[in-house]
């Protein structure tokens, strides 16, 4: 493997993933203490300091290790997920559905933003392929995090959303896979179910949206 190609593939997807990953989960804390939980806010993790949702294993160790062993094909990780007390919040099952869609959401507007960039920067003859490569990481990135956040199985994102969906026994039903709900996403990925079924679809009309939203300003620059 290139070691220099290495360095500037980190280079240029480290700050898209930084702010993946930070907003993200501030998102998820700072909507949970507008609806009524201050848990994450107490603990301080409603901030867009990065150090405070990085998991060393989850977010740097773990996609290092894939990174390596899969010659780049294949990448997974997570950050610390951020402390939320349902039982705080003023309507608990309607309230976490969009305390869960916060974080996905934010990603979206993300890639959005990123591809903004992209465009403003093509627009204005900015040729450095640096920059131009780090705002399509961001688009990449902030895709990948929002589809596969919102996988429908606990303790991913769209599972916390199925569950505020369901009537209640159905709910809790789906609620008690969640303690192997992370092995469980971690063996279909593997076995490639998530990346086919799922991943790939939903980046695929993600973009289709981007492209779609983004119309008018990419014809301003034409």
């Amino acid at each position: 493997m290139n070691l220099s190609n290495l360095i500037q593939t980190v280079l240029i997807y480290a700050l898209p993933v930084l702010f993946a990953i930070t907003i993200h989960e501030a998102a998820h804390g700072y909507v949970a203490r507008y609806l009524g939980d201050n848990t994450a806010y107490v603990m301080g993790r409603v901030t867009l300091n990065p150090l405070k949702h990085i998991d060393p294993v989850g977010t740097i160790l773990m996609p290092l290790m894939l990174y390596f062993a899969t010659s780049g094909a294949f990448l997974f990780g997570y950050a610390k997920p951020v402390p939320v007390n349902f039982g705080h919040l003023r309507r608990p099952k309607r309230d976490m559905i969009w305390v869960a869609l916060a974080g996905p959401a934010s990603n979206f507007i993300q890639a959005i933003m990123w591809a903004i960039a992209f465009i403003v920067l093509v627009g204005m003859d900015v040729n450095e392929r640096f920059f131009l490569d780090m705002c399509k990481a961001g688009v990449l990135v902030n895709l990948v995090m929002w589809a596969f956040n919102l996988f429908p199985l606990p303790p991913l994102d769209g599972g916390r959303i199925l569950v505020g969906l369901l009537p209640h026994r159905q709910a809790y039903a789906v609620s008690r896979i969640e303690p192997w709900g992370f092995f469980i996403v971690l063996g279909l990925v593997l076995l490639g179910v998530v990346g086919t079924y799922w991943l790939r679809p939903l980046i695929a009309v993600g973009y289709g949206s981007i492209d779609f939203l983004l119309t008018p300003l990419t014809a301003l620059f034409r």
